[in-house]
């Protein structure tokens, strides 16, 4: 049974919901980390926050400062988050895939005052990285670093408990904060407003560079509250979240979700399909996120049926297209009979539409759902800005209190995407159906035009589909001199050498247009992805001259 939707704001703080439930469900567990029984419930966190935010205060960071966070999903990452929010200062998430061009980069245009890091993630030691861009640290007190290269900076933090030159750690932070008298937060407190920006993320910068994105209190607590009551969660939900908390996915469809409705999330430090299940077993999780290549990793590990899923009720599945297939095993096997998708983007909180817990197989696996309440979404003609018809495609553009700020010092970039009318256009195409779902077409930039025809690649994809020997598949433009593009198909088979290239292109003969039949066809073991589990699609055009070497196919 649907419930109600609430067609009036919350405004409230991040740290207004934390005290909420510290105080209505002192003993409820917020915060889980199964692997190694780390708890931490409403009370504990609130008062965990209370000592961090202190702390940063004894720093002097102060209302309107930017903290940029840069690490996997460790414990800390959400007491940073809260203690920030509770004293107005701004948290920067800082992608943890970023080599050091990209964090020199994030750092002078946030103007970050302070930046909190992990040691290391995957091939990177983030540590060595901050001393190479800022070798003062080794040199200067803490507190007092002075660097021509990043003139807001002066703190850097460690998460953890080890100590490095010129670094605080999170331990000694705690101890500062405590020695630091509550009236000082109270007064802090005061100054912050639910409309103020609360959190600054990083687009993804796959072309030109990347842009802050400015979040409030009052986008980000609603957009959770709505993304949770499509899901019908109450304060029994134990969500497991996989997705990393520098993405709006975590942060926002995650953390937001649970904390308004005072529920407790399971959280996963770096994804790994095995500790997933593991964790929904251990914990008797009722919900489950992740983009649709997490859900297929653990429904093909080898490992999957030794585990009892059978708490698991709702989730969403998110980042990409997912094959009917998928979403049906999900349902059956993984007993997440009231998944929802959700869409939008960063600029929109991020969410602009969600599929209902009780819609059929059919609208969760072919649509993104129905628009939020307080959100107005409308499919609008590229060309002429006018609304289209039902069923016509067009750019999927929305306005309401979801939308951005703006760019961070980018008034330019921020007229840009956001209309004369309010409207913020996603750069995604869409059609409308008669029953008001929503149905996302493709990127307008991923469109691949060959000799002046225009092909989206969502729609061959979602053909490709039907073939049962695919496991997965991206479509994407190879450059071509003589029609500008051909169309490429990016294909994981569930097992290897079960089908060949020509039994594609002949799959798809007198069933879909000529020109839309793949010219090229690779088989890939793994697509590539960003930090947030995203396919890369521009990548996939970056290798398709050496797989067409590869496979000794002939380019014209």
């Amino acid at each position: 049974m649907r419930k109600p939707e609430k067609t009036t704001l919350f405004e409230l703080t991040l740290g207004d919901w934390i005290e909420k439930w510290a105080k209505e469900t002192p003993d409820q567990e917020f915060m889980v980390y199964a692997d190694r029984d780390l708890r931490f419930t409403y009370k504990q966190f609130n008062e965990r926050v209370n000592d961090l935010a202190k702390g940063l205060l004894y720093l002097g960071l102060k209302h309107g400062d930017h903290l940029g966070i840069w690490a996997s999903n460790v414990p800390d990452w959400l007491t940073f988050q809260f203690a920030a929010a509770k004293i107005g200062v701004v948290t920067v998430t800082v992608n943890t895939g970023y080599k050091s061009h990209e964090l020199e980069y994030l750092m002078k245009d946030a103007d970050l005052n302070a930046l909190c890091l992990i040691d290391t993630w995957r091939d990177s030691n983030y540590i060595d990285i901050v001393y190479g861009l800022a070798p003062e640290l080794r040199d200067q007190a803490r507190g007092y670093l002075h660097t021509e290269k990043f003139p807001y900076l002066k703190h850097i933090i460690y998460i953890g408990p080890e100590k490095h030159r010129g670094m605080y750690n999170t331990q000694e932070l705690l101890l500062l904060g405590q020695q630091i008298d509550d009236d000082v937060l109270e007064t802090a407190k005061k100054k912050v407003s639910p409309y103020d920006v609360v959190n600054m993320q990083y687009t993804s910068g796959t072309t030109g560079f990347p842009k802050g994105v400015m979040l409030t209190h009052v986008n980000i607590t609603n957009n959770g509250y709505s993304i949770g009551e499509r899901q019908l969660f109450t304060n029994n939900e134990r969500l497991v979240l996989p997705s990393p908390l520098f993405h709006c996915f975590g942060i926002v469809l995650g953390v937001m979700a649970i904390i308004t409705h005072g529920a407790t999330l399971i959280m996963i430090e770096n994804f790994d399909p095995l500790l997933v299940l593991a964790s929904v077993q251990k914990e008797k999780a009722t919900a489950l996120y992740g983009v649709p290549t997490m859900f297929i990793s653990m429904l093909t590990h080898p490992m999957f049926s030794m585990f009892d899923l059978k708490t698991l009720r709702t989730g969403i599945m998110a980042g990409s297209l997912c094959p009917i297939e998928t979403m049906r095993e999900v349902m059956e096997k993984m007993y997440m009979k009231d998944i929802t998708i959700v869409y939008g983007l960063t600029e929109t909180s991020p969410g602009m539409t969600q599929s209902y817990a009780d819609d059929s197989i059919e609208v969760k696996a072919t649509t993104v759902g129905k628009d939020f309440p307080m959100v107005e979404v409308k499919v609008l003609d590229p060309a002429t800005n006018e609304e289209v018809p039902v069923g016509v495609q067009g750019e999927m553009c929305c306005r309401g209190y979801n939308i951005m700020k703006g760019y961070y010092k980018n008034p330019k970039a921020t007229a840009e995407i956001i209309d004369k009318n309010g409207f913020l256009h996603s750069g995604d195409l869409g059609v409308k159906d008669p029953d008001g779902n929503y149905r996302i077409t493709g990127r307008i930039k991923d469109m691949i035009i060959r000799g002046g025809e225009n092909i989206y690649p969502r729609e061959i994809e979602e053909f490709l589909y039907q073939m049962p020997q695919i496991k997965d598949v991206q479509v994407a433009g190879v450059p071509s001199p003589k029609y500008g593009e051909q169309v490429g198909a990016f294909i994981i088979l569930h097992e290897k050498g079960s089908i060949q290239p020509e039994d594609v292109r002949n799959f798809c003969q007198g069933k879909i247009s000529r020109y839309k039949i793949p010219k090229y066809v690779f088989f890939v073991d793994e697509f590539p992805l960003n930090a947030a589990g995203k396919i890369m699609k521009y990548k996939l055009k970056d290798m398709s001259t050496e797989l067409c070497k590869k496979y000794g196919y002939e380019i014209f």
